[in-house]
């Protein structure tokens, strides 16, 4: 049986979910990527809490620069929250494109994964 993207994508997701958990000490950078917005939240799911997040709904500028700039964004929120170590949940997109320009940004910026 065929399955739809989203489908797969859903599945990829959950098999992710199972390896990875966000914990108080390092939290879980999970990222969502829509047909128009990047966003990002990072997540301690021991206390099922979201500590910080970050959207590119005020970004300007190319798909790219503003995945960039959230990933920037997040690891801001995250110094200011007192997290320098993460684990990176892709969401069951591939690590290319907007997703790498987010990991990449947010490294930059001071988050290490």
């Amino acid at each position: 049986m065929m399955q739809s993207k989203k489908e797969a994508r859903k599945r990829v997701r959950y098999s992710i979910r199972k390896k990875i958990s966000g914990t108080s000490e390092r939290p879980r950078l999970a990222v969502f990527r829509s047909n128009k917005e990047i966003y990002a939240q990072i997540i301690d799911d021991i206390e099922s809490v979201t500590l910080t997040s970050a959207s590119s709904k005020d970004a300007k500028g190319t798909k790219i620069e503003q995945a960039s700039i959230v990933g920037k964004l997040i690891a801001e929120h995250a110094k200011k929250a007192g997290i320098d170590s993460v684990v990176f949940d892709r969401g069951g997109f591939l690590y290319h494109g907007r997703v790498k320009a987010l990991a990449d940004s947010a490294r930059e910026g001071g988050l290490k994964f």
